[in-house]
């Protein structure tokens, strides 16, 4: 009886030796970011070993002519040099990389992919919108407040921005997660780098970014007459979360951080109609001022304001109290859908 016992306590043990010994890894290209995350299973869903993020402008002309320009490529190639080498420092056993809106809409797509292969020996795998909204819910769940029932997550790119409708069902088991079920989502082919190209980035008016407002308003109207959020949000049964380089810097700004710290924008919550404010504030800068704030700089001065505008429409469709915001997204949903498979 004592040895039947004594090996029922150790089998798990082993099993979760083995599933530690992990090591899991993902990388997201976007229109304008290459990030990697790579790290460890652990209690509270994953320890980070090792991060990556680097603005490389992929989608870089592309709403104009259609194809990733050699440059762009080039910028992008070379930032994936440098995953190849943390993967491989790293001991990677379990890996996905995706790419997003840049990579579906071009014309040399392909031809890009394959040249990614043969210069970093890294597969990439081009998903669709609705799949990239999953993984990002996915990569979003444990910062939803399971006391909300209904939530609108957003995820303003480089080239698009969805929105997810999901409902939150009881924790999920393994690595109790909240469990989302998305309803629906609805995405425009418009982003940060497509709206900056369309209406510069740099010397905005106020008619301008009003316009830029209106145009991504009207887009998501659709998606409202639809389903009539806004009655759940007059009864405060959803909950509005958003994550993109334009809403962790919003709580950049906000903070008056010296420089960009994850560790204090992840998970802020933070009052709307101060959100809308920041951004009013952002768009009356000179481009010289945006690039002056620490949490904004250069490699988003032209961009950053493209992206309060999408955020104004959104916030303006849905007037929630209050904005969730979120430094995490497709590649932590990457990562948990990887580790959950096992």
């Amino acid at each position: 009886m004592t040895v039947t016992s004594h090996s029922r306590k150790r089998a798990p043990k082993r099993t979760q030796q083995r599933a530690d010994n992990n090591i899991y890894a993902a990388i997201d290209l976007g229109t304008n970011n290459c990030r990697l995350l790579v790290a460890r299973p652990s209690r509270k869903g994953f320890r980070v070993l090792d991060t990556f993020s680097r603005i490389v402008r992929l989608g870089e002309g592309l709403s104009l002519n259609g194809e990733l320009s050699d440059e762009a490529m080039s910028r992008t190639i070379a930032a994936l040099k440098i995953c190849a080498g943390k993967l491989k420092r790293r001991g990677v056993t379990r890996l996905r990389c995706v790419a997003t809106e840049a990579c579906r809409r071009a014309n040399n797509g392909a031809l890009f992919i394959a040249e990614v292969k043969r210069e970093t020996g890294i597969d990439l795998e081009v998903i669709d919108s609705s799949e990239e909204a999953s993984l990002a819910i996915m990569g979003c769940a444990p910062l939803l407040n399971p006391e909300v029932p209904e939530a609108l997550i957003f995820d303003i790119g480089g080239g698009s921005t969805e929105v997810s409708w999901i409902r939150l069902d009881k924790p999920g088991t393994g690595r109790d997660l909240p469990k989302p079920l998305m309803e629906d989502w609805f995405s425009v082919s418009k982003g940060v780098v497509t709206l900056a190209e369309k209406y510069g980035g740099r010397d905005i008016t106020p008619q301008i970014y009003q316009q830029m407002v209106q145009e991504i308003y009207d887009d998501f109207l659709e998606f409202e007459k639809k389903h009539d959020f806004s009655q759940r949000v007059r009864d405060n049964q959803i909950q509005m979360l958003g994550t993109s380089g334009t809403v962790t810097t919003l709580v950049g700004v906000y903070k008056k951080l010296p420089r960009y710290d994850r560790n204090r924008v992840d998970g802020t919550l933070i009052n709307c109609d101060t959100a809308i404010g920041l951004c009013h504030k952002i768009s009356n800068m000179s481009y010289d001022q945006r690039v002056a704030n620490p949490c904004i700089g250069i490699q988003r001065a032209d961009l950053v304001v493209a992206g309060c505008a999408i955020f104004e429409a959104l916030a303006k469709l849905w007037p929630v109290a209050q904005l969730r915001v979120a430094d995490r997204g497709l590649r932590e949903g990457i990562l948990y859908k990887l580790m959950n498979a096992n």
